[in-house]
């Protein structure tokens, strides 16, 4: 039986200063915590007894449903709540022939879970996130990668002195809704690809540091649309148009 205070330490990491003070986020789900324990440290793995995966011994603790669904920050758990160690920050670097994600100033968790997702599906590992980036051991982002969070690695950092200090040989693409069409642009195969903010789009500071400024257009064009589309969306249809000129 888990005592007061083990379901309300694991609750309390729902919280981001909790979170930051302790170095220990969770993560729900078989899939997605046996994926992270390939990566990250496991402090404690707390399971029902439906739960087929691995079992560390010295840190499982067998839990009914009703305890787990108490520490889980799910509407419906699912068998396993585990607590990671954050591993130790560390500064984003670009090489060349690669092809970094940047995101500025995401505030959606959903949309970050997904974009490391769609990150890990089109072989790019690692993903750049501005400080006011919505914290990615946020249990929703984690949640939202389904596992893919053991093999993208993400870095915070002030986004425009980072841009600024790349390689000049490095190109800088910006997303715009007044860019350039991305389908006739020359697009290289390496470089940093920046999305921006759900309502307000890339920061002057970053968009100034722009090589190449894309536009997705609507289809076809002129006709009236939505103003614009999700970014998660919209990084999927321009990752995928980049892969694409490198097959």
């Amino acid at each position: 039986m888990l005592s007061k205070n083990q379901i309300k330490f694991v609750r309390s990491l729902s919280l981001k200063k909790n979170r930051q003070a302790t170095r220990l986020f969770t993560a729900e789900g078989a899939k997605t915590v046996t994926d992270l324990l390939q990566t990250f440290r496991l402090r404690q793995l707390y399971h029902t007894a439906s739960y087929a995966g691995p079992r560390p011994q010295d840190v499982s603790v067998m839990v009914s449903d009703d305890e787990l669904q108490r520490i889980s920050t799910l509407e419906t758990a699912h068998e396993v709540v585990a607590v990671f160690e954050m591993p130790e920050e560390v500064e984003p670097v670009w090489h060349k022939g690669e092809l970094v994600l940047a995101l500025d100033g995401l505030q959606d968790a959903g949309n970050l879970g997904t974009i490391i997702r769609l990150a890990d599906w089109f072989g790019i590992s690692q993903v750049v996130c501005s400080q006011g980036t919505v914290d990615v051991y946020n249990a929703k982002v984690v949640q939202s990668t389904m596992g893919a969070l053991a093999r993208v690695r993400v870095a915070y950092a002030a986004l425009p002195e980072w841009l600024h200090r790349l390689p000049k040989e490095c190109p800088v693409y910006v997303t715009d809704l007044k860019g350039d069409d991305l389908y006739v642009q020359e697009l290289r195969p390496d470089g940093v690809l920046v999305f921006g903010n759900e309502g307000n789009g890339v920061s002057d500071a970053v968009r100034q540091l722009a090589t190449r400024r894309l536009l997705l257009p609507n289809y076809p064009q002129g006709r009236p649309t939505s103003e614009s589309l999700n970014v998660a969306v919209a990084t999927a249809v321009i990752v995928s148009e980049f892969r694409r000129r490198v097959r």
